[in-house]
C-alpha cells in the first residue's frame, strides 16, 4: 500500500504532540488532537473500567488507580518502563485512528523524535521498543533534525543560513541537547551524561513546597502509598513554573505568585507557588542530579562548553536556534546571546516550541520520502542512454562552432607570421617554413589565447545546444517535486572558473577539446594539408618557372610532386626575390584565399576523427553525471 501521510510524533518527557503531513502536498503539516487538545501532558493512566487513558484524561478522570508521567528515557530492560512506553504509544495510535485523524496501517509512516545526544544503538533500541506498540511503519530520528527542518520549512532560515552553521539548543524536560548543523549535516555536541532537563526545576519546586507544607509528614505517607498523587502534585509544580515563565514581569512583585493546584482529598491541598525571588533561589540552588551545581550554572557551563567545542572546530554559528518547551525561559535566551553575541550570530527562539518538534518530524518524514523519490527520478535519467544520445547528437554543432575561429587563429598565429619570416629571409627554405609553421601552430593551440577561443565556443555549445535539451529532461522532474527549474539547470555554470569545485563540466570539455584539436591539427594531417595548399598555390610553380629545370637534381623526373619537394628542400631564394614572389599584399590575398579551404580541411579532419570525439563524449557525459549528482544534493534541501 502507498504511504500517503507522515505522522510526526513528539513523545516528550513532559508533553506529547502529534502532527500530520500529506506526502503528495507541500501544504504545512497539521497538528492533531487527542482529548480535544493539540498538546498533552505525557501521562498514562489505568482505569478499571475505561482501560488505558493518556494525557489530560489520565489526570482528571476519577477512578484512575495507576498513573505514570515523565517516563521518557533512554531504552533499557526495565519491563515496567518498556510496557509504559509501548502502551502509551499504542493508546495514542488507537485514539488517532478511531477519531479518523490518520489512516493508520501501511498508509501512515510514523516519525518519532529522540534527543540528538542518543547514540545510534540507543536510537535503534528505542525504535525496536516503539514498534512493539503495533505501528507498522515507524522511524526514530533526532529531534534536532526536526527543529532544523521546521525552521527551514516555516521560512525562519534563509538559504545561506541553511548552507552555513546553525547551532540548535533543544531544552527539554529530561535533557538539553546541543546540535551543530553544518552544510545540512547534523553533528551532535556530546556532553557525556546529559541530565540537564527542565523537569529538575519542577522537582525543586515540589521539594520546596513539600518541605514548607503544614501536613508534610502525612503527604509523604500518601505519596509513598499512592504514587499517582505525587505525580499529580509534580504536574501542579510544572504548571506553576510554566505560568511564571509565561508572565515573568507579572510575578516580579513579591506579593504576586504563579500557582499550581492539586487536591489530595477534601482536607489536603497541594499548592505550589513561585515568584521572581523564589524562582531565582530555585534556579541557583545546588541540585544533586547536577553534581551539586545549580540549574542556571549548569546551563551556562553547557553553553560555554558548546562554544569551546565549536571554537576548536573553527566554527562560529551564523544562527542559534532555540527550541523545546523550556526554551520559553527568558534567562536561557540571555545566556545564549551572551555566549554567541550579535552580529556574528543571530538568536532565534522558536515561537511555538511545544509544537515545533511534532511539526518538524512530520516535515522530515515527508521530506525523506520525497527526497528519495527525487533522487530516484534523477538516477533513472542518469542510468538511461539519454545523456549519451544528447551529447552525440550535438557533436557536429561543436565542430561547426570550432572550425571558423580555429582557422582564423591558425592563419593569424602560424601561417601569416611564418610567411612573413620567410619573406624577410629569416627562414631559409620552404621546408624550414613548414617546420616553423607547425611549431607556431602547436604553440598557439596550447597557449592561453587559443584555449580562450575554444573555451568560449565550448561554453556556447553547452549553453545553446546541450543545456536546452538537458533542461527538457530535468524540468519535468523539478515540476513534479515543486522545486525551481533552475535547481537542475546549469545555465552558465560550466565556466572553468565557476566557484563550485564539483561542477567541472567546463574543464572536462575544454581540456579534452584542446588535446583533440592539437592532435588533429599537428598530428592528423591538417597542417600538412595547409602547407601543401600554400606551397602549391602560391610558391612552388612560380619558383620553378624562374629557376627552371636546372634547379632540379640531375635525372629527376619533372612532375608536380618532385618539383614541390625539391623546391621545399633545396631552394633558398635571395631576399630581393622573396619580396617580389610574396609581397605584403600577396600574403594578405593568400590568407584570404586559403581560409575557406582551411575551414573545410579542419571540418573534415575533426569529423573523421570519431575515436577522439568518442572519448570527448564520454568525458562530457561523466562530467554531466557528476555535476547533476551534485545539483541533486543541493536541490534536495528545497524539497518540502
Amino acid at each position: 500500500m502507498r504511504i500517503i501521510e507522515t505522522i510526526g510524533f513528539d513523545l516528550g518527557h513532559g508533553e506529547t504532540a502529534v502532527a500530520k503531513a500529506i506526502v503528495e502536498s507541500i501544504e504545512p503539516p497539521q497538528m492533531l488532537e487527542v482529548n480535544n487538545k493539540k498538546n498533552q501532558i505525557t501521562a498514562l493512566g489505568w482505569h478499571p473500567k475505561l482501560g488505558y487513558l493518556v494525557g489530560e484524561q489520565a489526570l482528571i478522570q476519577a477512578g484512575v488507580t495507576q498513573l505514570a508521567i515523565t517516563f521518557k528515557q533512554k531504552p533499557n530492560n526495565d519491563p515496567e518502563y518498556r510496557k509504559t512506553i509501548s502502551t502509551f504509544l499504542a493508546t495514542y495510535y488507537s485514539q488517532l485512528k478511531e477519531s479518523k485523524q490518520i489512516e493508520g496501517g501501511e498508509s501512515s509512516y510514523f516519525y518519532v523524535g529522540c534527543p540528538s545526544g542518543w547514540s545510534t544503538s540507543d536510537r535503534a533500541e528505542y525504535q525496536k521498543l516503539l514498534q512493539e506498540a503495533g505501528i507498522p511503519q515507524l522511524n526514530v530520528i533526532p529531534e534536532s533534525r526536526a527543529a532544523f527542518m521546521q525552521a527551514k520549512e516555516a521560512g525562519k532560515l534563509e538559504y545561506d543560513k541553511l548552507l552555513s552553521s546553525v547551532l540548535i539548543v533543544d531544552i527539554g524536560s529530561s535533557t538539553t541537547d546541543f546540535t551543530l548543523v553544518k552544510s545540512l549535516h547534523e553533528i551532535p555536541i556530546d556532553f557525556g551524561s546529559n541530565t540537564l532537563g527542565a523537569s529538575l526545576i519542577d522537582k525543586a519546586i515540589f521539594a520546596r513546597t513539600l518541605a514548607q507544607h503544614q501536613q508534610k509528614t502525612l503527604l509523604e505517607k500518601v505519596f509513598q502509598e499512592y504514587p499517582h498523587h505525587q505525580a499529580r502534585c509534580e504536574l501542579a509544580c510544572r504548571k506553576a513554573k510554566e505560568d511564571f515563565f509565561s508572565n515573568e514581569q507579572l510575578y516580579s512583585d513579591p506579593q504576586s505568585f504563579a500557582r499550581g493546584f492539586e487536591s489530595i482529598n477534601e482536607q489536603i491541598y497541594f499548592i505550589p507557588q513561585v515568584n521572581k525571588l523564589m524562582m531565582e533561589e530555585i534556579l541557583n540552588q545546588p541540585l544533586a542530579e547536577l553534581g551539586q551545581k545549580s540549574w542556571m550554572r549548569s546551563f551556562q557551563n553547557s553553553v560555554s562548553e558548546a562554544k569551546q567545542k565549536l571554537e576548536q572546530l573553527g566554527i562560529v554559528p551564523k544562527l542559534v536556534l532555540m527550541t523545546g518547551g523550556a526554551s520559553r525561559m527568558k534567562f536561557t535566551h540571555q545566556i545564549c546571546q551572551q555566549m554567541f553575541p550579535e552580529p556574528e550570530t543571530l538568536l532565534r527562539p522558536d515561537p511555538e516550541p511545544e509544537r515545533c518538534i511534532a511539526l518538524g518530524l512530520a516535515r522530515v518524514g515527508r521530506w525523506d520520502l520525497r527526497a528519495t523519490a527525487f533522487e530516484q527520478e534523477v538516477n533513472k535519467l542518469l542510468d538511461s542512454q539519454k545523456l549519451e544520445q544528447l551529447i552525440r547528437r550535438h557533436i557536429p554543432d561543436l565542430i561547426e562552432l570550432l572550425t571558423q575561429p580555429l582557422a582564423e587563429g591558425l592563419i593569424e598565429n602560424a601561417v601569416r607570421p611564418g610567411v612573413k619570416d620567410w619573406q624577410k629571409n629569416k627562414i631559409r627554405t620552404l621546408a624550414d617554413l613548414e617546420t616553423s609553421m607547425k611549431s607556431r601552430a602547436e604553440e598557439w593551440l596550447e597557449g592561453d589565447l587559443s584555449q580562450q577561443i575554444i573555451n568560449k565556443q565550448c561554453i556556447s555549445w553547452f549553453n545553446n545546444k546541450i543545456q536546452p535539451d538537458l533542461a527538457a529532461e530535468t524540468d519535468p522532474i523539478c515540476r513534479k517535486f515543486q522545486i525551481p527549474r533552475s535547481s537542475l539547470r546549469f545555465e552558465d555554470t560550466i565556466e572553468p572558473t565557476f566557484a563550485n569545485p564539483e561542477l567541472r563540466i567546463g574543464d572536462a570539455i575544454l581540456a579534452e577539446t584542446v588535446g583533440l584539436i592539437v592532435n588533429v591539427v599537428i598530428g592528423g594531417g591538417t597542417l600538412a594539408s595547409i602547407i601543401t595548399l600554400i606551397l602549391t598555390g602560391h610558391f612552388t610553380w612560380p619558383i620553378a618557372l624562374v629557376y627552371g629545370a636546372s634547379v632540379m637534381a640531375a635525372g629527376m623526373e619533372l612532375n608536380r610532386k618532385s618539383v614541390q619537394e625539391a623546391i621545399k628542400t633545396n631552394v633558398d631564394l635571395p631576399s630581393w626575390m622573396r619580396s617580389s614572389f610574396m609581397n605584403d599584399k600577396k600574403i594578405e590575398d593568400m590568407c584570404t584565399q586559403i581560409k575557406p579551404e582551411l575551414e573545410k580541411v579542419l571540418r573534415e579532419q575533426l569529423t573523421t576523427n570519431q575515436e577522439a570525439f568518442e572519448e570527448l563524449s564520454q568525458k562530457v557525459e561523466q562530467g554531466l553525471q557528476t555535476a547533476l549528482s551534485t545539483k541533486v544534493q543541493e536541490a534536495i534541501i528545497l524539497i518540502q
